[in-house]
């Protein structure tokens, strides 16, 4: 049986894009990713979410990554038919789809899992079995797995987003002070990098507009 994990990283930063990643992996070859010590990304320090990137490139038998540009992500939220946990259940049919596993575990981002499920089948060809659940990334090791390959490729997507600006941007969530501080400074410019429906991003607008009528 072939089993895959699913899982997102950046659904919340200002700066920068949301990664999905999955993996599929023989049921017999799970225990692999356990004595690797795989486990959510959020318990990792990023050195060993670097080694078991590749380690797990290496055990999976398919894995697939998918970016979602900040411009992609204010065009569903300014959607009618779509939002943020719809956008995310269309990228998952699509790695679903392309990894053809036998069962697909999926960490759930909607408080109703059943609804969640029902819109992703909508969006699936393939019909594996589904498990959709919260903090699935902490239960089940595919997911895991899944979670530090989409968290090491978003952390690699900030750090050519700060290669190309020249200046630290911080993680990109707007609770990050270095984050806020390039935002101020920086929110008109750098096409493509900001997610301009984020209240955040239109706040920092909203301040230099007024500042630049205060000081006209």
């Amino acid at each position: 049986m072939l089993i895959a994990g699913i899982d997102e990283a950046g659904r919340g930063p200002v700066i920068g894009p949301m990664v999905l990643a999955g993996i599929s992996i023989k049921e017999k070859d799970l225990h692999r990713l356990g004595e690797i010590k795989v486990k959510d990304s959020k318990l990792l320090t990023i050195s060993s979410r670097k080694i078991l990137f590749k380690k797990i490139k290496e055990i999976a038998d398919k894995f697939k990554i998918i970016i979602v540009a900040p411009e992609e992500i204010d065009r569903c939220i300014r959607s009618a038919s779509l939002n943020l946990n719809w956008l995310e259940a269309v990228k998952t049919a699509e790695i679903i789809d392309a990894l053809k596993p036998d069962r697909a575990i999926v960490d759930c981002p909607s408080n109703n899992l059943n609804a969640y499920r029902d819109y992703l089948l909508s969006k699936m060809s393939s019909r594996p079995e589904l498990i959709i659940d919260h903090k699935a990334d902490a239960k089940y090791e595919a997911v895991s797995a899944a979670s530090i390959l989409a968290k090491v490729t978003r952390d690699n997507e900030i750090k050519r987003i700060e290669a190309a600006v020249g200046e630290p941007i911080g993680s990109g969530y707007p609770s990050d002070p270095v984050t806020v501080r390039f935002l101020r400074k920086n929110h008109s410019r750098f096409p493509g990098i900001f997610r301009k429906e984020w209240a955040s991003w239109k706040n920092a607008a909203k301040k230099t507009r007024q500042k630049n009528l205060a000081d006209f």
